[in-house]
């Protein structure tokens, strides 16, 4: 395996830019995610790294050594696409093996690697069916095998599960990281589903227009976002925001709502007082009572079985709250919410964090 080194790659189509000076080190057998929205560049990234497409500039290092001029057969990754792309007239272990025939390796060996494959992805029985026999997401598994099998420094996913349904995707999940956990892999996987970039990735890159918003473990994009983009992107449902101003006198802070409430938070040496600001809350952490200082409009109440997501509007704003209280699934129209103090987040006029 291998780390790998980006370093200041852009990439633009004609006089459209995709990628704005992306930097980032992987580590070897480091599981990284690259997560944001359609159109964030992510793809185009990962497709620089394997070969597919040309930077504009900047240089792509692969166990330290570059890879810039060569093809992608020479840079000794695989790669897993959201179409499995088997070859339907071939068997499950005939599609596995295909590169290693392609490289002449010799036929024992070639089998006991198929079988290695195969008993890690628990394709085993599946080894004589064609593409056609199989479910959705065994095809994914025979991708996944098809790479493993070659050995490569390092995996490529590009948004692999995409086509699967719920429950599938959620197993594949499970599979994808079991995988990782015994061959210690470097890899590079794309989505833009959050929950399979919090499950699964030691290092989430969170990307938009072409540019690296925030680099960290799941957890640190979850409690200390980077900015307003991250902190939306990041959970489900995602983060609540409304707007106020930040006033400070002495040892005590808080930001005024627009009616007038003023939430305590924690003073903010970067901040001036009576600086304009977005004060965030995940639903999860806003907690319901009678003595809550907000007051909010009940919109609609959405039970999930293990919780109860409840639309509310405050200042004309959408607000949502998560709660395991079914006692909230009542007629009322209104109710009272509190930010509890060390769960809110405070983001400046330009969108960063402000600590």
């Amino acid at each position: 395996m291998a780390s790998i080194s980006i370093s200041g790659i852009t990439k633009a189509f004609g006089q459209f830019p995709v990628l704005n000076g992306i930097d980032l080190a992987i580590e070897d057998g480091e599981f990284v995610v690259l997560v944001g929205p359609s159109g964030c560049g992510k793809s185009t990234l990962l497709r620089v790294i394997a070969g597919l497409e040309t930077a504009t500039a900047g240089e792509i290092r692969i166990a330290d050594r570059r890879v810039n001029e060569l093809a992608p057969k020479d840079r000794d990754i695989a790669m897993v696409f959201q179409s499995y792309a088997l070859y339907p007239h071939m068997s499950v272990a005939e599609n596995m093996s295909y590169s290693l025939r392609l490289r002449k390796t010799a036929k024992d060996k070639i089998t006991a690697m198929v079988k290695s494959a195969a008993a890690k992805l628990e394709l085993d029985p599946l080894l004589e069916r064609r593409p056609k026999a199989l479910s959705g997401g065994q095809r994914q598994r025979v991708a996944m095998g098809r790479a493993v099998v070659r050995q490569p420094k390092a995996f490529l996913f590009d948004e692999p599960l995409s086509n699967l349904d719920a429950r599938l995707r959620e197993q594949m999940r499970a599979e994808i990281k079991r995988l990782h956990r015994e061959l210690r892999a470097t890899s590079i996987y794309v989505t833009h589903d959050q929950i399979e970039a919090m499950t699964l990735a030691d290092r989430i890159v969170a990307m938009h227009g072409g540019v690296v918003q925030q680099v960290g473990t799941p957890l640190d994009l979850y409690d200390r976002p980077a900015n307003l983009f991250v902190a939306g992107f990041i959970g489900s449902p995602g983060m609540n925001f409304l707007d106020g101003t930040y006033t400070e006198a002495g040892a005590a802070a808080a930001v005024v709502l627009k009616d007038g409430t003023a939430v305590p938070v924690k003073p903010r040496g970067g901040l001036a007082d009576g600086t304009r600001v977005t004060l965030g809350i995940r639903p999860e952490h806003v907690a319901t009572g009678t003595s809550g200082m907000v007051e909010a409009g009940v919109d609609l109440i959405e039970p999930t079985g293990f919780g109860v997501i409840m639309h509310l509007s405050v200042h004309g704003l959408p607000l949502k709250v998560f709660t395991l209280d079914r006692s909230v699934m009542t007629d009322a129209t209104t109710v009272r919410l509190t930010f509890p103090e060390a769960h809110l987040h405070i983001f400046d006029a330009a969108g960063n964090r402000a600590d």
